[in-house]
């Protein structure tokens, strides 16, 4: 036979290299959706213009809180990737709450909420810190009168639930903020990539992604949120030491209290992984390459070599979108009839 000449060898070339590049993305497009076009519809709860005006003030009112200092955006910073980036989120008279905050960011497409996934949804979610005593420490009826005292915010509400005869009720209150945070989708280089763009991940990003499917963390970190579904041991294979996983959290076996969902955890959703340091519900973990390492030993039982870790947080990092600008709101005054603020500690 005779040897192909350099044009020959450059034909077949150019032709494999697409061939391959197409495997990888068929293969990825199998395990994972890019994000949705538009905001997503959530249950029992119509987007408007009017809701997601009104729950962005919420989203940013401190005065949700008893103490007049903590509003959503203290624990989900949309300045800071859409977390607090403590190991812990401080609240209500200074204390440390018991987990790491996760972020709001792309948080409506998430199965459930929290760690535990104890919320079906972002209305329930929202009503949760509100009521903590160790976040903001208020309570539905405060809220409610606090909220009725402003005319602005009475008008809001009225605007964004035309149809209830009471407008202003902490349910309406969530309603909003999830609506609001419904809008916090953020585009990244790796849905560009899913929709057909080659060049928009780079070599190391692509053998990166190739290997977050052959090691197996697709097996919990897949769908649109690369995460975010489903319930997993964390230490399936080997259990990290209690530097990373407390022995005093037991995950899942809090809501269902079942013995089997001892130190079973959600999977994290991992887009804009990149942002979000520390890691783990416990925080522990500040480095995302060691994050990497820790999980494919106590996931997958897998020694990622140090190119292997380089490559797949390459990829990880491709995940990072772009977050949507949010003009900060001015917020209706205090009247004489608003709840003063309170930062006293009272018994759990």
């Amino acid at each position: 036979m005779k040897p192909l000449g350099l044009a020959a060898v450059a034909l077949v070339l150019a032709l494999a290299a697409p061939a391959a590049a197409d495997e990888l993305r068929d293969e990825a497009e199998a395990l994972f959706k890019p994000l949705p076009s538009t905001i997503p519809a959530v249950k029992d709860n119509r987007i408007t213009e009017e809701k997601i005006d009104l729950g962005k003030a919420l989203f940013f009112d401190p005065r949700l809180s008893a103490s007049g200092v903590f509003s959503c955006n203290s624990c989900h910073n949309l300045a800071t990737g859409g977390d607090d980036n403590l190991e812990v989120s401080i609240g209500h008279g200074w204390q440390k709450g018991p987990r790491n905050s996760p972020t709001v960011l792309n948080a409506v497409l998430n199965e459930a909420q929290f760690w535990d996934g104890r919320a079906d949804d972002l209305k329930a979610q929202a009503k949760g810190p509100i009521q903590a005593g160790v976040e903001m420490a208020n309570t539905p009826a405060n809220v409610e009168k606090t909220l009725k005292s402003m005319p602005q915010y009475v008008t809001w509400f009225e605007g964004a639930f035309p149809e209830d005869a009471d407008p202003v009720t902490f349910d309406n209150m969530a309603k909003a903020i999830e609506a609001f945070e419904a809008t916090l989708i953020t585009p990244a280089p790796f849905d560009a990539y899913l929709n057909g763009d080659d060049e928009a991940l780079t070599d190391e990003q692509k053998k990166g992604l190739a290997l977050f499917m052959s090691k197996g963390c697709v097996s919990c970190h897949s769908g649109v949120n690369v995460g975010g579904h489903g319930y997993y041991p964390f230490g399936l294979i080997e259990k990290p030491g209690a530097d990373v996983l407390p022995e005093n959290d037991k995950g899942r076996f809090a809501v269902t209290a079942t013995a089997d969902d001892s130190y079973v955890f959600r999977a994290a959703p991992l887009r804009n992984i990149a942002l979000t340091a520390p890691y783990f519900h416990s925080g522990k973990v500040w480095d995302l390459k060691q994050a990497v390492a820790i999980m494919g030993a106590s996931q997958l039982g897998e020694d990622l070599s140090d190119q292997e870790t380089d490559e797949i947080v390459a990829f990880l990092q491709s995940l990072t979108g772009k977050i949507p600008v949010v003009t900060y709101p001015v917020l209706p005054a205090e009247t004489a009839d608003t709840p003063r603020p309170s930062g006293e500690i009272l018994p759990q």
